[in-house]
């Protein structure tokens, strides 16, 4: 791939906008994830709430309401929601600026308009501000070009996330986004329970907290920033955290330790402006789990396989 291309792929994510947009979308995922939420036999780790990069952008998997199913779907190349009944129903709403109120009364009143109506609980998880969506009235800011290059960039993210995961045997879970902290993530599982977690985690009940942390992981994902993290970034961390896990040796030389989230991160601009910025991505990912991994004593023959290949089975 040549470095005009690469450049394409990889979208510049500096604009100040990207900020304002991404708390706007996650208001909004939030909103549509609770509705996944309300009507999806409970998986463990909460894997059933989550949403997945789709080819337009951010989608459900189908959610059952009595005789039908159905879908809702950002659709960031156009820029509204989409929502979908197996029975050819379809609502869309547009994406714009406006009030977390109004965009819980336009997805309610669609949902009710197609036959699904479904009640959430209404108020935002793992955010500072958690005003309940119908009281919240503060118009929010959107920038559709911003909303779309980043979701042009979990795109790339995705493909490669999904490469590293196909390197694992063990537990795995999908590569997904979650709603609730904004996060795309994939976690490896050595197989072994976990201590039972603090919980603490701002408005997020403590048996959500401690079922998603109930096995020991080695997660990595990718986050907009915020919150005291400047721009988006790739993350890694272990649960629970092994010693000397965060004086460990990880590739490439911009990824740092943080002490305060307790996580390896890496900008995003170093993985953008790569000579091969799968390379990279794939490399901090890697040296993080293996980091976890050896220091946790995983049984990493029993765990791990070579990178899956299309049309290729494993050898057994």
């Amino acid at each position: 791939m040549t470095s005009d291309a690469i450049t394409q792929a990889w979208p510049d994510l500096s604009s100040p906008l990207l900020g304002p947009t991404a708390e706007t979308l996650q208001l909004w995922t939030q909103i549509v994830g609770k509705v996944r939420l309300a009507r999806t036999p409970w998986l463990n780790h909460s894997w059933h709430t989550t949403l997945h990069v789709s080819a337009r952008g951010l989608a459900t998997s189908l959610i059952p309401h009595d005789g039908v199913s159905f879908d809702l779907e950002f659709d960031l190349v156009v820029g509204e929601l989409v929502i979908r009944v197996s029975d050819g129903g379809e609502r869309r709403i547009e994406l714009t600026s406006c009030s977390p109120a109004d965009f819980h009364t336009g997805v309610m009143d669609a949902l009710a308009g197609l036959g699904v109506a479904t009640t959430i609980v209404a108020r935002p998880n793992e955010m500072a501000e958690a005003t309940p969506f119908p009281q919240d009235t503060r118009r929010r800011d959107y920038d559709a070009d911003v909303a779309r290059d980043y979701w042009r960039a979990l795109v790339q993210v995705d493909q490669v996330l999904n490469r590293f995961r196909s390197r694992f045997l063990g537990k795995c879970s999908p590569v997904h986004l979650f709603w609730g902290g904004f996060d795309m993530a994939v976690t490896r599982f050595s197989g072994r329970p976990a201590p039972l977690h603090p919980g603490g985690i701002p408005h997020l009940p403590d048996d959500i907290t401690r079922e998603a942390y109930s096995h020991e992981v080695s997660s990595a994902g990718f986050w907009p920033g915020g919150g005291g993290v400047e721009g988006p970034c790739f993350y890694a961390y272990a649960y629970p955290t092994p010693e000397g896990f965060a004086s460990a040796a990880v590739a490439p030389a911009q990824a740092r330790f943080d002490p305060a989230l307790g996580e390896f991160l890496l900008p995003y601009e170093a993985v953008r402006t790569a000579p091969d910025p799968d390379a990279a991505l794939l490399s901090f990912l890697q040296t993080t789990y293996e980091a976890a991994a050896d220091l946790a004593g995983w049984d990493r023959a029993a765990l791990e396989c070579e990178e899956g290949l299309p049309r290729r089975p494993r050898r057994v």
